[in-house]
């Protein structure tokens, strides 16, 4: 790689190989390994899964964090790489830039992929988010924080914080009125910009609500916009958590993993009965039984790439732009603007973060991002 003084080097056209693999296990005790380019279990991967899983965190948080480090690794074994523990600040600074101005690869669809092995080829696509270059960057460096505790990986963390954003006094000039940020930032770490939360106009919604094909994927749409769910939480659902006399479905929230019971609209029950009776004959029958399955056969139960699958082709048919993530935008909005619903059950009901702030005014074209009237 490239130290400090050396070369300066064109890493929009530097070839990361699409070598290795981040491989679910089955195993609750150990969900994912990190696989090079050889087949082989990269164990400094395998030992921070384990640490994580040990101070509690969920698999899905193991995979997002793996699929950084896949990135990382696949950089370190480019041809100008090095070896992962012996990366420095001039690697990290690389790989930060590489992020910004290389775009995310193609990948070869597995069907049309050939039997040689993967591709290598030079990134020419859409470039990251800065939210995705913030992740990845508190990624990488709890990782090797984590490594330079343990005496495994390098006496210096190649990603370190930016000491003249520490400088002075924590939250001298913290608003009241908003959340406490975080004073721990890192060198290579991108401001991510705020973005005003989008919602799908009336108009919107119902071109694509009459395009979805199934009592199922109109149940869906109709919890996601009643409930403010997310979709994996809505799909966390289960036969019992189902009471259509109270209007309430219970989900299990992303992060925490605590059950909350949800109100949910009228309409959104009625489609579930008529899916439940459609499919009756083809689920197994059991309280503790998913509430959601897929239509083709053999039924399985739903994942969140089927449903995100499904809304996507549904905004192709009605030509709108829209994504499974604004409902819940949607859904935030239609409740703050009820004057039968108190502010309060909302931010109960729907967790107000920074992500969505009830505050700021409503996007209400998601294709032109035309404020509301």
């Amino acid at each position: 790689m490239i130290g400090e003084g050396g070369p300066e080097q064109d890493l929009a056209a530097l070839v990361v190989p699409q070598s290795g693999r981040l491989v679910a296990t089955g195993n609750r005790y150990e969900p994912y390994r990190l696989l090079d380019s050889d087949g082989a279990v990269v164990e400094a991967a395998t030992a921070w899964f384990r640490d994580l899983l040990a101070a509690g965190r969920a698999a899905s948080t193991v995979r997002s964090y793996g699929l950084d480090l896949l990135r990382w690794f696949r950089f370190c074994w480019s041809d100008s790489g090095v070896a992962w523990d012996r990366a420095t600040r001039a690697e990290a600074r690389d790989f930060s830039r590489w992020l910004q101005v290389a775009g995310k690869q193609p990948r070869p669809h597995w069907r049309t992929a050939s039997a040689g092995g993967p591709v290598a080829v030079a990134g020419a696509g859409e470039a990251y988010a800065p939210s995705v270059r913030a992740h990845s960057e508190t990624v990488l460096r709890s990782f090797y924080d984590f490594h330079r505790d343990a005496g495994t990986g390098p006496v210096i963390n190649p990603f370190p914080l930016d000491r003249s954003r520490r400088g002075g006094r924590a939250h001298a000039h913290h608003n009241p009125m908003e959340p406490y940020g975080n004073e721990r930032s890192g060198l290579y770490r991108p401001r991510v910009p705020s973005r005003i939360p989008r919602s799908i106009p009336d108009e919107e919604f119902n071109e694509i609500f009459a395009r979805l094909p199934s009592h199922r994927d109109r149940a869906l749409v109709a919890f996601y916009v009643s409930t403010a769910a997310r979709a994996s939480e809505l799909l966390s659902a289960t036969v019992a958590g189902v009471d259509p006399g109270r209007q309430l479905i219970t989900v299990v929230r992303k992060g925490t993993g605590e059950l909350q019971e949800l109100p949910a609209s009228t309409d959104a029950f009625v489609w579930l009965r008529l899916y439940q009776v459609e499919m009756a004959d083809l689920i197994p029958r059991g309280r503790r039984q998913p509430l959601w399955w897929a239509l083709r056969r053999p039924v399985r139960p739903l994942t969140y790439h089927a449903v995100h699958r499904m809304f996507e082709r549904a905004n192709q048919q009605a030509g709108t732009s829209a994504t499974l993530h604004a409902l819940r935008h949607t859904a935030a909005y239609r409740m703050a603007e009820d004057p039968a619903l108190p502010l309060t059950d909302v931010i109960l009901s729907f967790r107000v973060s920074r992500g969505c702030d009830l505050r700021r005014p409503v996007v209400d074209s998601v294709a032109d991002e035309t404020p509301a009237a």
